[in-house]
């Protein structure tokens, strides 16, 4: 099939397109056969084909043919040569279901024919024009008409196009990025459970470790033995420890050797049951297992299950996607997820358990710490001394009442030594101490002395003596009390037996972590990490395909300047292409002796432009087609110096588009500079052959091209995604080997069909509708992403203001507006009632969209026909043929052509 004329692939909804000319398909009858099988929506069926004129009757089976299927449309264009002065069609080709464009004019070398059936056959493929066209010529003779065309094309430059595309991709698939850590409150609930490493609130009344088990058992046993320790500790530490036979009853230092064997016990089961039941999926022999050693697992909690992981993941990846994540960085959000989910078995949490229960820790609970009191050994002497002599001064009883004070003293210290806690009631465990009585006696006994002297100088009354030695008894029991509390005290601080409640209490936790994430959710979490590492890798692969094809794509466009260039256009006497092809109007000729069919033969000369009461299309095109320039302006190519190069001045709005001649590249094809064009084109867009009929205005792209761009390629990337968890679900690790390719394979037709639409319309028309997402309303934050009906006006996608467009459609009547296709030789098989034209404006809907929008249509037809895609706008007219031109025949009996 010639690619040069026939699009590379019709976007859906357009009319299928193929080529019966000669040198087209080496088998007319597979092509159409392949048109048939194109699907084509709604139960439509359009055809439009490119056919010799001389070849008409001879495809007449092949006509036929289209039809088998179903009651099918067929717009065909039938390219004649300039000697043909009638047309044979076949009944195949009648209205009201067919119709025939008779294109009449052949192009000279400047403009090849394909250069002028390429943009015709883009118009027309369209399904609101090529309706139009359709209704259009069956109401004209015979269904047959010559087409006079004035077409506006807004596109990108070549730069542009790739710029836009490959800031698409980047935008895409982004940068390499570190995984980082998954936080538990950006992901859902489901998900969350299994990085927080709490417990489901279903769970939190459960018994773990029952009294009946083995586990439970020893527990008890130690808190059994901390109670006692405490119980001891807050009965000695008083005046009653010290005192009376309180401390001849209590085993502090038994209750804390009992205390930190019975935590080694238990240490020692937790580890066992740690080391015994790992794995990645609970099965009942580890059940069986852990009930052994005492831990009770209950069944798998509400909140949690293996078939909600994938679309806990699903919803997680579409609302990272819909924030406007990058492929490249979901997958590494979605790998640091698949890290901290993977099981890694509880025989992982040991090391854990020994910094909370190791043996460093339990050597240090069962060791024997000294006991000491009574502060410093010189203010113990001096505080005893001083006691003492206050006792002493009573008159001659102080001799004995002094060192008397000085010996209950040291007996209090020595009392305090007897009963202190450390030191097991049998002597069996003795941590040792010393209380200071040696001291207390020496400062006693001297300072008893002291006083006693003192009194007998001073010779103070009985009451005072008294008085003073009250006073002095009371203070060395009470200085004893506090010595012994603050003794006490800090001996069990420094022994803590309480840390071995902390212990307890920190290891329970670990028990139970251990049984919820570690059993509980051992198979729950590896489907997740194995579905997120499956995600993962499976959107770094579509993202390295996408990195591949957009910059295999931008080289290509790149490369096309270097192409070898086509000749450019010799400037014809109107200034713009060398063609044929010339504005018409009905009065070109008369109904006198000038008209007569015997002239046919012989091809006229080519009219003056001066004597054409409409100009023909030029770059100094008026701005008011009801009121065109001065026909003789255009005579003298020197006019056009002075012109601006935008033909309508509305266009300066936007300054990254450009008006160019019709002269300008057909940038669907790869643009080919002619020799000294491109240097002097604004960006370097290079220069060639164009119809006369159609004008280009190349823009550098709108503000909304990528991010338009972008969202298509990110909604059709959820779509593959889509249809990829429930493999996952089933086998994450197989599925992601086998959906790689073959996802890799619907990326690559999901980048073609973006490109194409991009190179076709810039990107204006929606992606095809396809069967995506099981619930869009479930997602709301990728609503922008997963409808992408609603499409930029076209001036924001291609940075060309659409004024031009509503200034050429204006409703009055003008038909020197246009460029008939047909030679001036071939003006009079034409029909002479200007009323039986028919004529079609078409504009996209894309122009007529926008900030831009409402303002500058008014006052165009009301019978425009607003395509839903496209980057032409223009005048379509249909000219009837006289009556006896067109003639209907039967194709003989023959075989299949």
């Amino acid at each position: 099939m010639n690619h040069r004329v026939i699009p590379e692939r019709p976007l859906p909804g357009h009319a299928v397109c193929l080529d019966l000319r000669a040198g087209g398909p080496d088998d007319p009858g597979a092509a159409v056969r392949a048109a048939l099988d194109v699907p084509q929506p709604g139960g439509e069926r359009r055809f439009l084909v490119v056919d010799e004129a001389a070849g008409l009757v001879a495809h007449q089976l092949l006509y036929e043919r289209l039809s088998s299927y179903g009651p099918a449309q067929i717009v065909c264009l039938a390219v004649g040569t300039r000697g043909e002065r009638t047309l044979r069609r076949t009944l195949a080709l009648r209205p009201p279901a067919a119709g025939v464009l008779w294109l009449l004019d052949t192009p000279g070398d400047a403009v090849p024919g394909d250069a002028v059936l390429r943009p015709l056959v883009e118009v027309l493929s369209t399904p609101e024009v090529f309706d139009a066209v359709l209704g259009s010529l069956g109401g004209v003779v015979h269904g047959v008409a010559v087409p006079a065309v004035r077409v506006l094309e807004h596109d990108l430059t070549d730069e542009a196009r790739a710029r836009a595309w490959r800031q698409a991709v980047e935008g895409l698939t982004g940068p390499e990025v570190p995984a980082g850590a998954a936080a538990a409150e950006q992901v859902p609930g489901a998900l969350a459970l299994l990085l927080d490493e709490g417990v489901p609130r279903s769970l939190a009344g459960h018994d773990w470790l029952p009294r009946a088990g083995r586990a439970g058992a020893e527990l008890a046993a130690c808190e059994e033995a901390l109670e006692d320790a405490v119980d001891g500790y807050e009965r000695v530490r008083g005046a009653a420890g010290l005192l009376t036979g309180v401390g001849r009853t209590v085993d502090l230092p038994g209750d804390v050797e009992r205390l930190t064997r019975e935590l080694a016990r238990f240490r020692t089961t937790v580890a066992d049951a740690f080391g015994a039941a790992g794995g990645t999926r609970l099965t009942a022999e580890h059940r069986g297992v852990l009930r052994d050693r005492g831990v009770e697992l209950p069944e798998m909690p509400r909140e949690i299950s293996r078939a909600g992981i994938v679309p806990a993941l699903r919803d997680h990846t579409y609302e990272m996607i819909g924030k406007g994540l990058p492929l490249r960085s979901v997958a590494a959000r979605l790998s640091a997820l698949s890290a901290r989910t993977a099981p890694a078995g509880s025989a992982s949490r040991l090391a854990r358990l020994d910094a909370i229960c190791g043996p460093e820790r339990l050597r240090r609970l069962g060791g024997r710490y000294p006991f000491t009191a009574g502060g410093s050994r010189p203010a113990a002497f001096a505080l005893t001394g001083l006691l003492a002599l206050l006792a002493g001064v009573w008159p001659v009883l102080g001799w004995f009442l002094g060192p008397a004070t000085g010996l209950l003293a040291a007996g209090l210290a020595h009392l305090m030594l007897r009963r202190r806690p450390n030191r097991s009631p049998d002597g069996r465990i003795d941590g040792g101490g010393a209380t200071g009585a040696a001291p207390r006696l020496a400062g006693g006994v001297l300072g008893g002395l002291a006083g006693a002297g003192l009194g007998q100088f001073l010779a103070l009354p009985t009451w005072a003596g008294a008085a003073v030695l009250t006073v002095s008894v009371v203070a060395v029991v009470l200085l004893a009390l506090r010595d012994w509390t603050r003794a006490v005290d800090d001996w069990w601080a420094r022994a803590d037996p309480e840390e071995a409640g902390r212990i307890l209490r920190e290891t329970h936790a670990l028990v139970v972590t251990t049984a919820v994430h570690d059993w509980l959710f051992a198979e729950v979490r590896h489907h997740c990490s194995a579905g997120a590492g499956a995600v993962a890798r499976l959107l770094r692969g579509l993202a390295e395909t996408a990195d591949g094809y957009g910059g295999a794509q931008v080289r290509e466009w790149d490369t096309w300047a270097d192409e070898p260039p086509e000749p450019a256009p010799k400037p014809g006497p109107v200034g713009g292409s060398d063609t044929t092809a010339a504005a018409w109007s009905w009065d070109d000729w008369g109904d006198g002796a000038d008209d007569a069919w015997s002239d046919l033969d012989d091809a006229p000369p080519v009219r003056s432009p001066a004597a054409a009461p409409y100009p023909p299309p030029s770059p100094a095109f008026s701005e008011d087609p009801a009121h065109p320039a001065d026909p003789a302006t255009f005579a003298d190519p020197a006019t056009f110096a002075d012109q601006p190069s935008s033909a309508y001045p509305g266009s300066s709005a936007y300054p990254g588009s450009s008006a160019y001649p019709a002269s300008s590249t057909y940038p669907s094809s790869p643009s080919r500079p002619a020799p000294g064009a491109a240097a002097d084109m604004p960006g370097g867009l290079p220069s060639g052959p164009a119809p006369a009929w159609l004008e280009r205005r190349y823009g550098d792209g709108g503000p909304a091209l990528v991010d338009t761009l972008v969202g298509d390629l990110v909604a059709g990337t959820v779509l593959i995604l889509d249809g990829c968890w429930a493999g996952i679900e089933r086998d994450p690790g197989g599925a992601e080997r086998v959906a790689r390719a073959a996802q890799g394979q619907r990326l690559t037709e999901l980048l073609d069909e973006t490109r194409l639409r991009l190179e076709r319309d810039v990107a204006a028309s929606p992606p095809p509708p396809h069967e995506g997402l099981r619930d869009l309303g479930a997602f709301t934050s990728l609503a922008a992403f997963t409808d992408r009906s609603e499409r930029p006006d076209a001036a924001r996608l291609t940075g060309v203001a659409p004024d031009a467009v509503a200034r050429l459609l204006l409703a009055d009547e003008d038909p020197g507006g246009t460029v008939a296709l047909c030679g001036p030789e071939h003006l009079r098989l034409l029909s002479h009632d200007p009323l039986a034209a028919r004529q079609v404006r078409f504009v996209p809907e894309a122009m007529r969209r926008g900030a831009a929008g409402d303002d500058i249509w008014r006052g165009t037809a009301e019978d425009v026909v607003w395509t839903g895609a496209g980057r032409h706008a223009g005048i379509l007219r249909l000219v009837p043929l006289r009556a006896d031109v067109v003639h209907t025949v039967r194709a003989e009996e023959a075989g299949e052509p």
